[in-house]
This record gives structure tokens, C-alpha cells and sequence, in this order.
């Protein structure tokens, strides 16, 4: 072995802009302890997200259903990897409710590991909640993200029958990265054909989704996933860094600056989005991208129901 050979990596060194301090608000450590007691399983704690107290105590979370052990094993995410053998927790549907009452939220995401042992992979149970969630607060705004259930439209059908505001499917990445960084049974194709079908369904519902940058894409590559996702029509997408959640998941090829992801920004925008946050610390469910559509979604309501007025009038 050579001396180059043996040279020890290290991992770069994170810069300032993505130094954030550890929640200690009461009002954070009050959420918490709550949803210990109702053992529920928020992603924002399992995936370590750097801004929970921001959106917590601003009036967002985002709820893991269908327990904490994904069938899949993507190398980029910190959800622990297993089988759960067919169990759920069937009365979580009721228990997200209550917890979403307890904390006085306006907009909530449902988001869930894979769960690849179900006959339906958890579409049924996921389509519940968002129902029980819009019976007892209907003014609610509701954000699926959802896996991509091997792309069988009858389950993206379940999901999009149960009316959430949002759907909101990952591509995580650029097409060449994508079997490196997602498990083997997520393809690039099968979620842009997630995110078109659900379009396909219902053309007036907002889709969603999320790209990870650091992990060794270029520009061209980027651009063309962002020229990809307006081909099936995506309304918004967040942009992010990338950060390792361990020494056995990849690492980080590259941090990327402030200035670059305002530039994707203006890219995405330009390209047609209805919406792009895109920043360091920008994950999928973050708080001012979620005021941006709760916004848009309201505003289009109130658009809706003037029109259903004038054409009630006139008849």
C-alpha cells in the first residue's frame, strides 16, 4: 500500500453558516415530552433536522407515521433500517389528532418510513389520518410526503382520495447519484412517475419535493432535475445541504454556499416553480416554505369559494 493509499480522509469541516445551536426553549421541551408520552415519532427528530425548534414552536411539525424502522435503507438518512414484520399502531391515527390539538398547529406534514411488509406499504393507514386530522380541525392544512410505493398508482390514488393540501414525494437527488444515495428499490423514474401521477389524478392538487446538494452532482446535473420535475408539472421544491448523520452513512463530497443555493433559488423560479426554498439549513418540511404555500393554498380557496358564490347567484 502506498503512502497516498494509506493517507486517513477526514471528513471536511463543517463552515459557520451551518452551525446551529441545540433547542432549549420550554416550549420545544414541552412538545417533546408530549409526544413521548403519546409515543409518536416525529421526523423531525429522527432525522435530526436543525431547524425543530424553529417550526415547532412556530406552528408546524412533521409527524413520522407507521412507526420508526424503514425497510429500506437509503445511505444518506439516519431512520434506522429493519423489518417490521407487519405491525402498526393502529390506534396512531387518533393519537397524531390529539397531539396536532395539543400543540395548536396551522399546518402539519404526515410523512412515514418505507413499509415495504404491508400489502399496501401503509397507504391505508397514511389516508387515514389525513381524514381523522381534516374531520377534527378542517382548517388544517395537510402535507403528505409520502414514499413512492414501488410507483403502483392505486396506492398514490389512496393517498391523493384522502384530499391533503400538499403532496409532497422526494427525488433526494440527481439521476446518476441516485442508486449510490437511495436504496435499490427507489429509481429516479419511479418518483418523478409518483409525483406525475398524482397530477394525473387530481391536476389542481400543489406536489412537492426536495433535492440534497453536496453529495458530488454538478450544475448540469441539477439543472436538468429541476427541468425534469416541471416536465411532470411539479409546483415546489426545496433545496438543501446535505449533512452526513454518521460516520457509517455517506459523507459529504462538498459544502455548498449561501450564494449557490440563492442561485438555484432564482434558477427554479425562472424554470416556472410556484415556490423554491433553498438554503443550507432548507429541509423538506420547513417553516417558511410551508407559510409560502399555506398562503397559496388559502388564496386559492378564497378564489374558489367567490367563484362558487357568483355561479350560485347566477343560477
Amino acid at each position: 500500500m502506498t503512502d497516498k493509499e494509506n493517507k486517513l480522509v477526514l471528513p471536511l469541516k463543517r463552515p459557520e453558516w451551518l452551525k446551529v445551536r441545540p433547542p432549549l426553549s420550554s416550549k420545544y421541551t414541552e412538545i417533546r415530552d408530549m409526544l413521548k408520552s403519546l409515543d409518536l415519532v416525529t421526523v423531525c427528530q429522527e432525522a435530526r433536522c436543525p431547524n425543530i425548534e424553529e417550526c415547532w414552536t412556530g406552528g408546524t411539525a412533521t409527524f413520522m407515521l407507521l412507526g420508526d424502522t424503514c425497510t429500506r435503507g437509503c445511505r444518506f438518512c439516519a431512520v434506522k433500517t429493519g423489518n417490521p414484520k407487519g405491525v402498526i399502531d393502529l390506534d396512531e391515527p387518533e393519537k397524531v389528532g390529539h397531539a396536532i390539538s395539543k400543540m395548536k398547529l396551522d399546518y402539519v406534514v404526515l410523512t412515514s418510513v418505507n413499509r415495504d411488509d404491508l400489502p399496501d406499504e401503509g397507504s391505508s393507514h397514511f389516508a387515514k389520518t389525513v381524514r381523522i386530522i381534516k374531520k377534527e380541525k378542517p382548517e388544517m392544512l395537510v402535507e403528505v410526503l409520502t414514499p413512492d410505493f414501488h410507483g403502483k398508482e392505486d396506492l398514490v390514488k389512496i393517498m391523493v382520495d384522502a384530499a391533503p393540501d400538499v403532496f409532497a414525494h422526494n427525488v433526494e437527488t440527481v439521476e446518476r447519484l441516485t442508486k449510490k444515495v437511495r436504496d435499490r428499490r427507489a429509481t429516479y423514474k419511479q418518483s418523478m412517475d409518483v409525483l406525475s401521477m398524482v397530477k394525473k389524478l387530481d391536476p389542481s392538487r400543489v406536489t412537492k419535493t426536495s433535492i440534497m446538494l453536496g453529495l458530488g452532482e454538478s450544475d448540469d446535473e441539477v439543472l436538468q432535475t429541476l427541468k425534469d420535475l416541471r416536465e411532470v408539472d411539479v409546483d415546489v421544491v426545496t433545496f438543501g445541504q446535505y449533512l452526513s448523520p454518521s460516520k457509517r452513512h455517506l459523507p459529504v463530497v462538498r459544502y455548498v454556499t449561501p450564494e449557490e443555493f440563492k442561485n438555484w433559488e432564482k434558477v427554479a423560479m425562472d424554470l416556472g416553480f410556484l415556490y423554491c426554498a433553498s438554503g443550507p439549513l432548507v429541509r423538506s418540511s420547513y417553516r417558511a416554505g410551508e407559510y409560502f404555500i399555506k398562503g397559496m393554498i388559502e388564496r386559492r380557496q378564497a378564489v374558489a369559494s367567490l367563484e362558487k358564490k357568483m355561479n350560485h347567484g347566477v343560477s
